[in-house]
């Protein structure tokens, strides 16, 4: 089985970082289901993570990081989601938004290197928090209800966000705001210990329930002025790169799944068998159709992100496609693991109804499916109008 869950690792460098989270994500499967039972926070995964420099894979080496591609961070993710969901899903809001930042330099670099050099040595962790209650998805087109009010010595911030994964052990919070003088939108880098930023423990949801994402209160925040990072283009962020890790995380819940079944039906034989259920042909047909909608999906989604890589060649409704096939093949593939496991799999002591749960948030992770098939189908339709003139 480990010979084709890794079939995408292609260098040694790769391998060895690959291979290093072996122990750990066999450790963090026998965790998961305390966290998720408790409805808590795997704070062990993350000392675990930060043993190794997880946090600063995608720091620049220049920096103080491993500089990691965006093939070998779907490459780790779709591994570690094999132990853990949350703890993948929350570090890979992590590294991607330090790939982000890496790659677009939408900060100004100084502020950049100070947080980035910060996260090398002590394994300092960051997210975005954009989502509110009244906006949903910031992908959606929302202006933030979330206002920052100029002031003689700088910035005052109040709002509140939900979704801020991570944010038991956030370090740093890229918030978005609305500017009251100019109504634009913009980015705030907040450190956690600044005086008026808490968390509402609000997040009680049926599955990803160790991610921690829970609700950002920011109440009269006083920040200096070079706070405010960057302002923010109007429709912004609706597909990204730095995005890939979601695919590569619920791809890996999908192999998670793949391997219970496997082993379910290798060691199960009922008394009206003289073999495990591994050997009935409907069995294998099962396995086969997992196999097969795994390995298109892997294969589209490595693609892209070498193609990224090597060329910087990617529209936009091609990277959000990637999500849309990841997401979907493996809400299919964890339903057909289940059908192999039969009603033994709707235990809550069983890890595929775990799974079942985890790998549905992939619909409400960016971006949605609706906005990507609308995105391909305005792609089609502008190729062809542009030929005709």
């Amino acid at each position: 089985m480990n010979a084709w869950n890794d079939r995408f690792v292609r260098t040694q460098q790769q391998r060895d970082r690959y291979d290093a989270l072996a122990p750990l994500v066999e450790r963090f499967a026998q965790r998961a289901k305390e966290v998720d039972e408790q409805n808590g926070f795997s704070f062990e995964n993350i000392a675990d993570l930060k043993a190794i420099g997880y946090p600063a894979l995608t720091v620049p080496e220049q920096y103080g990081g491993a500089g990691i591609s965006l093939y070998e961070m779907a490459l780790m993710q779709e591994r570690l989601a094999q132990g853990d969901a949350a703890t993948a899903l929350g570090m890979g809001w992590h590294i991607g938004c330090v790939y982000d930042l890496a790659h677009s330099r939408k900060w100004d670099e100084a502020v950049f290197e100070r947080v980035a050099r910060d996260i090398a040595a002590n394994g300092s962790l960051l997210n975005r928090a954009a989502t509110e209650p009244m906006t949903g998805s910031p992908t959606r087109g929302g202006k933030p209800e979330t206002a920052a009010v100029s002031t003689a010595t700088g910035w005052r911030i109040n709002g509140r966000k939900t979704f801020t994964t991570l944010s038991p052990v956030l370090d740093y919070l890229v918030v978005s705001a609305t500017l009251t003088e100019t109504s634009e939108v913009a980015e705030f880098l907040i450190p956690r210990e600044t005086a008026g930023v808490r968390i509402d423990l609000t997040w009680n949801m049926m599955g990803m329930r160790g991610t921690g994402s829970h609700d950002l209160i920011l109440e009269h925040v006083e920040l200096p002025p070079e706070a405010l990072v960057r302002k923010l283009a109007l429709g912004e962020g609706k597909a990204s790169p730095y995005h890939l890790f979601i695919p590569a995380t619920y791809l890996g819940i999908a192999l998670a799944a793949r391997r219970e079944a496997l082993l379910f039906a290798a060691n199960y034989q009922p008394n009206s068998l003289k073999e495990p259920i591994i050997h009935l042909p409907h069995i294998r047909e099962q396995i086969g159709r997992i196999d097969l909608e795994l390995s298109a999906a892997r294969a589209f989604m490595y693609s892209v992100a070498d193609r990224w890589g090597t060329e910087q060649f990617i529209i936009p409704s091609e990277l959000a496609a990637v999500k849309h096939v990841a997401t979907n093949t493996a809400i299919t593939v964890v339903d057909q693991a289940m059908r192999i496991v039969g009603a033994q799999s709707l235990s809550m002591n069983h890890p595929l109804q775990r799974m079942y749960r985890d790998v549905r948030f992939g619909l409400h992770n960016p971006p949605m499916d609706d906005s990507t098939i609308r995105m391909l189908g305005d792609f089609a339709v502008q190729e062809v109008l542009e030929q005709q003139n």
